[in-house]
């Protein structure tokens, strides 16, 4: 392995053969297919002239006209077939099973075509064992060829100095595995030199020179600094077992990415190709919850839903999970235009992907203005309310009491008067943890909005203003509060990746400190469940 693994500069001929790849490549394409035409053509002759050679016994040299004709026929026969195949419309750089194949598919049909000319044309001199043993050695010879075209063109990648390209081991030898290093073949930042398998039957194998090692055969190169990364090449395999090989390359401080999923592989969103640091979802320790879909969809499946806060990060992913239980019409309200822009414009593509028929309603809104919010719902009527529009920055509504006030705790107030006034069934508050004993503004205003849902829950009729005629409460009222939320807006991991990012040091509240956390759709699955199983003013932890 520590061979494989060597730093070395490249030697003379690696430069050469760099030089005359860069040339080639530079060529217009039309050049290429004429250089690889006239090579073909150059090549059933030449393999005309073994076969008459072989055949005779001698160095054959043509003394008949007929044979001249016959030598003629090769490439007369031969460049039609392959054009007509495809098989000068290939990159030769990337050229692989799929080129062979066009070949094995060609040469037969000009075997056939050219022995039955032979036969045809009967020509003295001519002896009918060349038709067999001509179309024979020229696929070997275009097979060689199109070799040799593919290692001149190869990957500048090739003739970079191997010392400045990151040497990565793929943890998982299996096909994933495999199409990450053809992926990776062309890259001039990263370099695979091995595998990592737990299989013991793979162990002290190869795939293209380069050794499958056992963990315990890892271990010592990990030790010897050999490598400058892992790239996890195992799109299938559960969170627990991929927190056990990250907590097994703990010790060694070592780069550690992954291939995309087979979910966005499948779907397009990614190619093979776009390896990545891991995803903050690792952090999680376990296997993410999935949703109970007999629950949730009778309550949304046709029906209107509505969502303030809809561009922030968990309102966003409320939108992607409500759009896959398949409602009517879904009310995206938001008070940044640009958020709501995105956020529309992003369902509208899943929708379309996944053949969702749904109406969205983009409504800029400030949940502030009461009369907005009113002649919006008014109007739409929707049967479940999802309320996520908040400020949730601790620091920032700590300098801005006022603007939390009015958002958190009025804006609460404003959407759930709307909602009873509506009829809409269900209403839920996406609240949070500092809400418990707050210490703070933020979890005082959010604290203080689920006492205005719990006293309107605990009322069968209200009188919101003087000069109105009280409100019936039909709507259940009912409240999520959330810890720490991986990748939300005002969550701690964006932080502590740009402290690492920058050195250092991580600010924690302790040494000792203990987070625990959920996924962004863990969070928007916990508030939909919740709107369905609560009976009206409970808070869901």
């Amino acid at each position: 392995m520590s061979n494989a693994t060597q730093r070395t500069e490249p030697s003379g001929l690696q430069v050469l053969r760099g030089r005359l790849a860069r040339f080639l490549t530079a060529r217009s394409r039309r050049w290429k297919q004429a250089v690889m035409i006239g090579t073909d053509c150059l090549l059933a002759l030449v393999t005309m002239w073994m076969a008459f050679s072989l055949r005779y016994e001698i160095l054959f040299v043509p003394f008949d006209w007929r044979q001249v004709l016959v030598f003629a026929l090769g490439p007369g026969i031969a460049i039609p077939i392959f054009v007509r195949f495809g098989m000068y419309r290939a990159i030769f750089r990337y050229s692989g099973i799929g080129a062979t194949a066009a070949i094995a598919q060609a040469i037969p049909v000009y075997t056939v075509i050219f022995a039955a000319s032979v036969l045809v044309l009967n020509f003295a001199g001519v002896p009918r064992t060349v038709a067999l043993i001509q179309p024979m050695i020229f696929a070997w010879a275009v097979v060689a060829a199109r070799g040799v075209a593919s290692y001149l063109v190869a990957s500048p990648a090739d003739f970079e100095p191997r010392s400045t390209r990151e040497r990565l081991l793929i943890f998982g030898a299996g096909m994933s595995g495999i199409d990450t290093m053809n992926a990776l073949h062309n890259s001039r930042e990263t370099r695979v030199v091995g595998f990592i398998d737990d299989d013991p039957r793979k162990a002290n194998r190869h795939i293209r020179g380069m050794t499958v090692m056992s963990r315990k055969a890892a271990e010592v190169v990990l030790a010897r600094k050999e490598v400058d990364g892992v790239l996890l090449a195992l799109p299938r395999v559960s969170r627990a077992d991929r927190n056990r090989i990250l907590e097994w390359l703990r010790p060694y401080a070592i780069h550690v990415r992954s291939i995309p999923s087979v979910q966005e592989l499948v779907t397009g969103q990614l190619s093979v190709s776009n390896v990545r640091d891991l995803d903050i979802d690792d952090l999680l320790g376990r296997d993410v919850v999935p949703p109970d879909l007999d629950l949730l969809m009778p309550a949304h499946a046709g029906r209107t839903v509505m969502v303030t806060g809809a561009g922030g990060s968990i309102g966003s992913e409320l939108c992607r999970q409500i759009l896959r239980l398949r409602p009517k019409r879904m009310l995206l309200v938001e008070q940044s235009e640009f958020s709501l822009y995105a956020i529309d414009q992003e369902l509208a593509k899943l929708a379309e992907h996944e053949r969702i028929s749904v109406d969205l309603v983009p409504v800029l809104c400030d949940v502030r203005r009461f009369e907005r919010i009113e002649r919006v719902m008014t109007h739409w009527r929707p049967s479940v309310v999802y309320h996520a529009a908040a400020y949730k920055h601790v620091p920032l509504v700590e300098f801005n009491p006022g603007e939390g006030i009015g958002t958190n705790v009025f804006g609460t107030l404003n959407v759930a008067r709307a909602a009873a006034r509506s009829g809409a069934a269900r209403f839920v508050l996406i609240s949070t943890d500092k809400a418990v004993r707050p210490t703070n503004i933020m979890g005082a205003t959010k604290r203080f909005a689920e006492i205005v849902l719990q006293a309107l829950a605990a009322e069968k009729s209200v009188l919101f203003a003087a000069g109105e005629a009280p409100v019936d409460i039909a709507t259940v009222f009912t409240m999520v509060r959330f810890g720490n939320v991986l990748g939300s807006s005002g969550s701690v991991v964006p932080l502590f990746r740009n402290q690492i990012a920058a050195g250092g040091p991580v600010t924690v509240t302790h040494s000792e400190v203990t987070r625990y956390f959920m996924s962004i759709p863990e969070a928007a699955q916990l508030v939909l469940h919740a709107g369905m199983i609560a009976t009206g003013g409970e808070v869901f932890l």
